[in-house]
């Protein structure tokens, strides 16, 4: 039947759906045709064996985890596949186990572990802003960055190098009783020192009170309270460092700025020896003082005689007398002295420059005097500031307080055989779980 006869045959409703559903059927049914065309017959011999194959993959009457007796039996594990697990398991974890607990129980040598506590702590002399400034600054310390930098150079190749002198921590680490394990080798570098180091010395910092806790584990009670010991001494000469250079700095900047004082000081005492030579004067505000009073004892002379002279001239005496002359003349004297002196002070000076007279030479020395007055006090600061500069950097603003001293331990905390055995076994049976899961799933995928 073709396509033409299933169309006028088969009545369906106008549906969208439905006629591109015929569309995909009516380009399908020519490929579908010649697919089967191009396949190749089974042969007579192989036709029973694949019909019972397919029966056995394709039997959809069953219901989903029922069996049938026979395939219950196959379901059933193999002793065979038993054996292998128990084989497996042993190899991968009963084995490797036992190999490390012969190493902790007989093997290993014991470790000795001692703790000490400690904190970076400053003795910060309190003293005002105005008597420090800004060296304030410099004697203050912020402990808990001292706390981080004592924690980095615990584990810094330097102190290895300095403990290393001082002790001999080869000797200590690659001792002849130690096993192989955990002895260090004196052929290698000092880096290898380092590493080995870090896993026998262990500071930690808490980060809200600063305190360094200090765990060290050596092979020996005496080594590790000696480590113990050498490592905050160390500590402490590193804080002092610390310490000297920062008062060290705050001395060398104090000094600089009393320097600058004294400068300044010096400059302002010659500006004032400069214009005193200049001027002519020593002092030019008593000297004007003195020419104000000098004119006030004119100006009342002055008044005395203008006095005199009205009386005599009330008594109709002749302008040619001696008396009359004598006190015109004398009320012209003063005049002319009380404007020489009014003009020293205003306008013609000292000199003969009528601009340089006493008003300008007052407003100078006022300026002068007050950059001495500057400078005096200045200098009297910086001074004051050296001085407890001096006494701060005599005190050692920043100690050691170890509130926890290394004790001589008394049995070996490591390597803890139990623990370590048990640990052993849980990884090694993860390690084979995992194994076997993986090996299953390619065995599956495979088939």
């Amino acid at each position: 039947m073709s396509s033409d006869e299933i169309k006028q045959e088969t009545k369906v409703r106008s549906s969208p759906s439905v006629k591109s559903l015929m569309d995909l059927a009516r380009r399908s049914v020519p490929d579908l045709r010649r697919n089967a065309e191009t396949l190749e017959p089974v042969p007579a011999g192989r036709r029973g064996a694949l019909a019972a194959r397919m029966r056995r993959t394709l039997n959809w009457t069953r219901l989903p985890g029922l069996r049938r007796r026979g395939e219950e039996e196959e379901a059933r594990p193999q002793p065979r596949m038993l054996v292998r697990l128990i084989r497996s398991y042993c190899l991968f974890v009963l084995v490797p186990t036992a190999a490390v607990g012969f190493y902790v129980f007989a093997l290993a040598t014991p470790q000795y572990v001692t703790e000490s506590q400690f904190a970076v702590r400053g003795d910060i002399e309190p003293m005002t802003t105005t008597s420090l400034g800004m060296y304030q600054d410099l004697i203050q310390k912020h402990n808990s960055q001292d706390s981080f930098i004592l924690r980095d150079y615990i584990k810094s190749r330097p102190l290895v190098e300095s403990v290393d002198a001082k002790l001999g921590l080869e000797k200590m680490f690659s001792g002849d009783g130690i096993d192989f394990w955990a002895r260090y080798n004196a052929d290698q570098p000092v880096e290898r020192l380092v590493r080995h180091w870090r896993n026998h010395v262990t500071p930690q910092i808490d980060v809200v009170s600063g305190v360094i806790r200090l765990t060290v584990r050596a092979f020996s009670p005496q080594d590790a309270v000696a480590i113990s010991k050498e490592v905050i001494a160390q500590s402490e000469t590193l804080i002092n460092t610390i310490s000297r250079r920062a008062q060290q700095d705050m001395l060398v900047q104090a000094q600089k700025e009393v320097d600058k004082a004294v400068e300044r000081l010096k400059r302002a005492r010659m500006a004032l020896q400069e214009f005193r030579n200049r001027w002519g004067i020593i002092d030019p505000v008593q000297s004007a003082q003195a020419t104000v009073t000098t004119i006030e004892l004119l100006r009342k002379d002055k008044i005395k005689a203008e006095n005199d002279l009205r009386v005599l001239r009330d008594s109709k005496l002749d302008e040619r007398t001696r008396g009359i002359q004598v006190l015109v003349a004398t009320v012209a004297a003063i005049d002319g002295q009380m404007k020489d002196l009014q003009n020293r002070l205003t306008t013609d000076g000292l000199v003969t420059d009528a601009s340089h007279n006493l008003t300008q030479a007052l407003l100078e020395y006022e300026g002068l005097m007050v950059e001495q007055t500057i400078a005096e006090k200045l200098h009297a600061s910086m001074n004051m500031i050296l001085d407890r500069a001096r006494v701060a950097a005599s005190k050692q603003q920043i100690y050691l307080a170890t509130f926890v001293e290394p004790l001589l331990p008394s049995y070996s905390a490591y390597p803890a055989p139990f623990h370590a055995v048990a640990v052993a076994a849980f990884l090694f049976t993860m390690f084979w779980s995992a194994v076997s899961l993986i090996r299953s799933a390619v065995v599956d995928n495979r088939l």
